[in-house]
């Protein structure tokens, strides 16, 4: 074993380093961390997306990404709820029936299709060709749409009409209602898009 002294220059040199690699180890560290957050690669092969909806007011729409398609969360208002059984007869699949394991889980198949009944989570996109509706909330004749419109959404392509719970109407080209995607609430304000069980 040598006696020889310490080289305190050599010393400092070893704690400098050592400092900056810590320092470099934790900045590395924060991408690697942020790197568990869905890529927008991942996002569009199915990856759950949450949305913030604590905004969302009686009567507006908010639009997600999922699967590289559109996804509606529509904050319905009691007005257009209540309209919403009258129409049945004038649907062409008022109890969504059709391909439920398609279009309509189960905890969606009821008159609202939705969990809450005043959110309504539809896919925005025609059963028909692909097209993607426009917004018709406001009741009333309006172009291209029946004098007792009660509200809902009217797809330009080929004239095919939903109301405000994506329930297509008879003798339209859309052979189905719209998609509801699986979805879960994580919290009165937290939508969770993409996965409707929890996993213990």
């Amino acid at each position: 074993m040598s006696d020889s002294p310490v080289d305190s220059s050599k010393r400092t040199w070893i704690i400098t380093s050592a400092c900056a690699g810590a320092v470099g180890g934790v900045a590395t560290a924060v991408p690697f961390v942020s790197s568990f957050q869905p890529s927008e690669k991942a996002k569009a092969a199915g990856a759950a997306v949450e949305v913030d909806i604590s905004g969302l007011k009686e009567g507006e729409k908010l639009t997600v990404e999922w699967r590289g398609k559109p996804v509606w969360i529509i904050k319905r208002t009691p007005e257009q709820l209540k309209d919403l059984p009258a129409l049945d007869a004038e649907l062409a699949d008022p109890q969504s029936l059709r391909h439920p394991e398609e279009f309509t889980p189960e905890y969606a198949r009821n008159e609202a299709r939705s969990i809450k009944p005043e959110l309504l989570v539809v896919v925005g996109i025609c059963t028909h060709l692909g097209c993607s509706p426009t917004d018709k909330f406001q009741a009333g004749p309006q172009p291209s749409l029946p004098a007792d419109w009660k509200g809902g959404f009217l797809c330009p392509c080929h004239g095919s009409t939903f109301d405000m719970a994506g329930r297509v109407f008879k003798n339209k080209p859309a052979p189905d209602n719209l998609q509801v995607p699986p979805h879960m609430y994580l919290s009165d304000t937290k939508l969770l898009i993409g996965e409707d069980k929890k996993t213990a």
